[in-house]
């Protein structure tokens, strides 16, 4: 049976476009900022060829290296989780998604208090971290949802656990997803409970993505049709609003997302396993600590050997990432428009460097190409 293992590192750009200065990341440049870091270590990558793709002169190329590999270019207009992961299964945005850098209209909040019944605090972008520390105690306090979004197409709303519960907190996503369409089809309404006392408030595991349905067939889409499996580990389900897929795989963190991909390595099955790992971009690129993102590649960089060694005989391994997150950007705490890498192993790859690609859309074009199933979109396979 044959099986596609395609992991996105969550953020791992690998330096900027040449439009990154239109989002405001000129210089953004992710893996290079955790390189700069004494945690950094990663030979495994490095062997598959990461330092051997375009645009990284900053790093030795030694030696020879085993993957067939490229830089991806982002055709969509965005540097958004949503967008990145569409385009990768094969759906272009011709049009960023909307964001509200001055909070969301007073229609809006009016409406989504209105079916909600709740009221709400700040709306306003805001720290994930820093709005439960500024609200959460009046939030506690009054009960009202803390309504916030960020420089990404986002309506994210917390709440203490204690206060509202998660059941309810979900209900109002639910309700905010179905309020913003069209003019304010945001990209996700994310829920974000948060737990604790006063002056120590953290977040819980109990975040919940409700993404836009894409808006063309995808590859999950057509290896569905086609009877194939479609296993998606992490938030993937989320992000493709759960269509297309087979199997879900709840996981919280890169722990757990690897912990669940073992799994599925050791599973029979035949089609895809589709792996999103958040850490990176979560816990060390937005909160921009070099030597957090560092370890986190490095722990990575670790589990390839294992990962590696329970591959059949057709099996193949993809690893990639949707945008950028530079660690060590200042001028902003937000995802950064950059180049990603995409590196390809298995025992029936031959290894090669293949440039610079036009499309993340590629990729879907690869998945498809290796189960003989022409794709519904424009890009091109890379076998």
């Amino acid at each position: 049976m044959k099986r596609v293992f395609l992991i996105v590192l969550d953020s791992v750009g690998i330096g900027e476009m040449p439009d990154a200065a239109a989002y405001g990341d000129a210089g953004a440049n992710t893996l290079k900022a955790a390189a700069s870091s004494p945690y950094f270590h990663i030979p495994n990558l490095e062997r598959l060829g990461i330092f051997h793709l375009d645009g990284i002169g900053w790093h030795d190329k030694t030696g020879p290296f085993t993957g067939r590999i490229a830089r991806m270019r982002e055709a969509s207009c965005g540097k958004d989780t949503v967008i990145g992961h569409w385009e990768i299964a094969g759906v272009y945005s011709d049009r960023p998604l909307p964001t509200y850098p001055n909070g969301f209209p007073e229609d809006v909040i009016s409406r989504f208090c209105e079916l909600t019944g709740h009221s709400v605090l700040c709306n306003r972008p805001y720290s994930g971290t820093d709005v439960i520390r500024d609200f959460g105690e009046e939030q506690v306090r009054t009960g009202a949802l803390i309504v916030y979004t960020s420089a990404d197409s986002v309506f994210q709303i917390a709440a203490h656990e204690d206060v509202v519960s998660r059941e309810e907190l979900y209900r109002c996503c639910e309700i905010a997803r179905r309020l913003l369409v069209g003019e304010h089809g945001v990209g996700r309404v994310i829920a974000r409970p948060f737990c604790g006392e006063k002056g120590a408030y953290v977040r819980t595991a109990g975040r919940h993505d409700y993404a836009l349905q894409p808006p063309a067939p995808t590859m999950l889409d057509q290896l569905k049709e086609a009877g194939k499996d479609v296993i998606a580990v992490g938030k993937i389900k989320d992000i493709f609003a759960g269509r297309g897929i087979t199997q879900h795989e709840a996981a919280a963190g890169n722990e757990a997302g690897m912990d669940r991909t073992f799994a599925c390595l050791k599973q029979e099955f035949e089609g895809l396993c589709f792996v999103n790992l958040v850490d990176f971009d979560m816990l060390y690129g937005h909160r921009r600590d070099v030597d957090g993102y560092a370890r986190a590649l490095t722990a990575f960089d670790e589990q390839l050997p294992k990962m590696l060694s329970l591959l059949g005989r057709e099996d193949i391994l993809m690893i990639t990432a949707d945008h950028g997150c530079d660690p060590s950007y200042q001028l902003t705490t937000d995802h950064t428009r950059e180049y990603t890498p995409f590196l390809m192993t298995g025992p029936c790859v031959e290894s090669a460097n293949l440039g610079t690609r036009d499309t993340f859309a590629d990729i879907a074009a690869t998945v498809l190409d290796y189960f003989g199933i022409v794709p519904a979109f424009a890009g091109h396979s890379m076998l």
